[in-house]
């Protein structure tokens, strides 16, 4: 069974499209069960450009990637997250609406790339999307389809403190 992953940011302009980018690229390669998925509680309506490039830079299919808003997974038909991720802290101190299922919550703050200077930003991006990549490589070597979901809290917690 699929093992869905929303990742949230506020914007869904960076960092959770980041995330989403490296959680499905990584898990293609290694051929994990899991799908991952990006909203932001106030979408911008745009990805940025520079976390395109440094997804492509790393050879991930960004195609129909869209700024989108966490509404989105809400309601009938909607797929079950079996893990909600926030990625920025205003998204992680906001009130979320009611995931189906009872998803696992956890937060993995990381700083905002945006906020680099003009001529660093390149690096900022690509410097996030490592770190990314990184707990998502972890928390794809996971047993995810035998842990409890107080195992898996305990598990994603600690991926963020190592």
């Amino acid at each position: 069974m699929t093992t869905n992953v929303l990742i949230l940011c506020t914007h869904n302009s960076a960092r959770s499209v980041l995330s989403e980018g490296m959680l499905d690229h990584w898990a293609k390669k290694l051929g994990k069960d899991v799908k991952a998925f990006s909203a932001g509680s106030a979408p911008s309506g745009r990805i940025n450009p520079y976390a395109l490039e440094a997804l492509g830079n790393a050879g991930v299919d960004t195609s129909g990637y869209h700024s989108k808003s966490w509404d989105a997974f809400v309601g009938d038909g909607v797929p079950e997250m079996r893990v909600v991720i926030t990625v920025c802290d205003s998204a992680a101190a906001e009130q979320c609406p009611y995931w189906p299922g009872s998803p696992v919550k956890v937060h993995w703050g990381y700083p905002d790339p945006s906020n680099a200077p003009e001529d660093g930003k390149k690096a900022a991006f690509e410097l996030t999307r490592q770190a990314i990549g990184y707990r998502m490589l972890q928390l794809l070597q996971l047993p995810l389809d035998t842990l409890s979901n107080a195992e898996l809290q305990t598990a994603l917690t600690n991926i963020c403190q190592s």
